[in-house]
């Protein structure tokens, strides 16, 4: 009997230590789950980068452009390189947009500098205080009466001058700025403007909240408070012992441009003060990408007078949708014969491609890579343009001189699709 007892009572105590284990485990793993929930693992990875400091200038980044306009190194003559530090993303992203910055200073200068741009700001009435963009204008753009080629961008980090900043960096300003465009119409006649269309807003550093009293959200007592906020703060404390706290980024707020808040707004607003006044009687423009629905936009909110002043567009990889934007039918008509679309393919340049939709001719850019379509078809957009350029000489005669023939807009179309 009295080993019947021992037995029973070592079982009592197995069975209450099994179930304090078991506990403590389950402790154990809830405390490991909750540690985990609130690890962010991209924080993680950021524990041990470096600052996220880098140069101001390129030659501080040790980089120059060559004769070439290409991107290198200046000891090892090396093209740039992303992957500076190894298995740091987001650090090197950071370093490769801080170069960027500085990429569009250089650009600018070489607007202003090289290409005898101004800069003129906006909106034309802003105030010293409030946010501004600017655009650029050769010195005859709006006194020109011959010609005049405007130039607009697709979406994101490109600024003024820009097709792509990725070109830039990795293969050449030729390919990568839209300086080629401006040197070659200035040196056919053109007058120019450069537009701003992703300059949308000022970017400032934004003001922490202040902390307001707790007696005035609260009811809860002082003393009680502060032992809640010390309990709080232990935690982090704690939580960060192991996991040091990673760099944060300096927080901002954006404050839009006025009638310059978006890329449709700018094109707008900048027909409205600028390209509709203008005294060119053949207006030409070049549209990349996003640059092509705001071109069609435009069109949309302006349609007698971009179809009055407006002699051809050339788009590049546009993304517009006629539909989407629900243009009507006189202005698909209209693009269909002032407007041609060379899009990324594998097929040879100025190759036919099959439209999508019922409005402009597409054609082949030579090139699958859709930030390279507008450098590609450089010499085809010009072409493109004097063509249309002959085409309104001919008519010109037409009206000076009585003849039979009657131009017609079937007629001017099948000159266009014969193009």
């Amino acid at each position: 009997m009295l080993v019947r007892a021992d037995i029973c009572i070592f079982y009592l105590v197995w069975i209450n230590m099994a179930q304090l284990l078991a506990q403590e485990e389950k402790e154990k793993t809830t405390a490991l789950k909750d540690l985990l929930s609130r690890i962010d693992l991209d924080e993680l990875m950021k524990k041990d980068e470096p600052p996220l400091v880098f140069p101001k200038t390129l030659e501080e980044f040790e980089y120059t452009f060559n004769e070439h306009g290409q991107l290198r190194h200046t000891t090892t003559g090396d093209p740039f390189v992303f992957n500076y530090k190894e298995d740091l993303h987001r650090w090197n992203q950071k370093r490769y947009e801080a170069l960027g910055e500085i990429i569009t200073q250089y650009v600018y200068k070489c607007l202003e500098k090289d290409c005898k741009l101004r800069k003129e700001m906006l909106p034309v009435d802003a105030t010293e205080d409030e946010p501004k963009s600017f655009i650029y204008l050769s010195e005859d753009a709006l006194t020109n009466a011959d010609k005049l080629l405007v130039l607009i961008q697709g979406s994101g980090v490109v600024r003024a001058g820009q097709w792509a900043r990725r070109l830039i960096i990795n293969e050449d300003l030729n390919s990568g700025t839209q300086i080629p465009f401006i040197n070659r119409a200035m040196k056919e006649g053109y007058g120019v403007i450069v537009l701003n269309p992703n300059e949308n807003f000022l970017e400032v550093e934004k003001v922490p909240e202040t902390e307001q009293s707790a007696l005035d959200t609260s009811d809860e007592p002082a003393e009680k408070r502060e032992r809640k906020e010390e309990r709080e703060g232990k935690k982090k404390k704690d939580f960060y012992e192991k996991y040091r706290n990673p760099q944060k980024e300096r927080e901002t707020e954006r404050i839009p441009i006025r009638e310059n808040s978006s890329p449709e707004e700018h094109t707008l607003y900048v027909w409205d003060h600028f390209i509709s006044k203008s005294l060119a009687e053949n207006i030409f423009v070049v549209a990349h990408s996003y640059g092509g629905l705001s071109f069609v936009e435009l069109l949309i909110q302006r349609e007698d007078e971009v179809k009055s002043h407006v002699s051809a567009v050339a788009m590049t990889d546009s993304v517009h949708n006629v539909w989407h934007q629900e243009a009507n039918r006189s202005i698909q008509e209209w693009l269909k014969e002032r407007c041609c679309n060379w899009v990324s393919s594998s097929e040879p340049l100025d190759t036919p491609v099959d439209p999508m939709l019922p409005d402009c001719l597409r054609l082949s850019a030579g090139t699958e890579r859709h930030e390279l379509t507008s450098w590609k078809s450089f010499h085809s957009i010009f072409k493109f343009f004097n063509k249309h350029l002959e085409q309104q000489m001919e008519e010109d005669v037409d009206e000076e001189e009585p003849s039979t023939a009657v131009t017609t807009r079937g007629s001017n179309r099948a000159k266009h699709e014969d193009l």
